[in-house]
């Protein structure tokens, strides 16, 4: 007689996601995880050799989260505003969920566990990017674009501008981050 599994990858994961957003990604116990399983600890490597594996799927789940909330924000229409869209999801995710933003920080092995929702992630983002600037440099937008949410949610995080946030700040980077995109598909219709 087989008998049901008591666990699956899924579970693992959701429930290693609810440890994360009470204790941090630094208060991730692999023996209170399996605890609340109902498993062992040895039982968990069963599905993930080591915590790093672990770790590395979390970031993978969390890339999916962000994406999924993104897309959801994201409508049809005007590239600029889609670009809002997710500027402000990213934004609001770092803000609302911050022990889970901190896994989209971790080193993103691109062989990986995380490789392929990451990867999603950012095939999202470039899309958008690519609508509003044409091809010729969406790359270099697209990372000067990340660069500046990523910074953006790592000052508000170290509280680097204090409480209150300077209130238009963000949108003032935004507008900036826009034009220097619309200036180059200009020069880049000349070239």
């Amino acid at each position: 007689m087989a008998y049901p599994a008591k666990t699956d990858r899924g579970r693992i994961l959701t429930a290693a996601i609810e440890q994360i957003e009470e204790q941090g990604l630094r208060g991730l116990s692999l023996r209170a995880l399996a605890g609340s399983l109902g498993l062992t600890p040895n039982a968990l490597y069963r599905y993930f050799a080591d915590r790093s594996v672990l770790e590395s799927a979390l970031a993978g789940e969390v890339a999916g989260l962000l994406h999924l909330a993104m897309q959801r924000a994201v409508r049809k229409g005007a590239s600029e505003q889609a670009i809002r869209s997710i500027a402000r999801v990213y934004l609001d995710f770092a803000r609302k969920r911050p022990k889970l933003y901190e896994l989209l920080l971790l080193p993103c092995d691109m062989e990986g566990e995380q490789a392929t929702p990451h990867q999603e992630l950012w095939s999202f983002v470039l899309g958008h990017v690519t609508a509003l600037t044409g091809a010729h440099q969406a790359s270099e937008a697209t990372i000067a674009f990340w660069a500046y949410l990523h910074g953006t949610a790592q000052l508000e995080t170290i509280k680097v501008f204090g409480d209150p946030k300077p209130g238009k700040a963000f949108e003032y980077g935004l507008d900036a981050w826009l034009f220097a995109a619309s200036a180059t598909v200009g020069k880049t219709a000349k070239s």
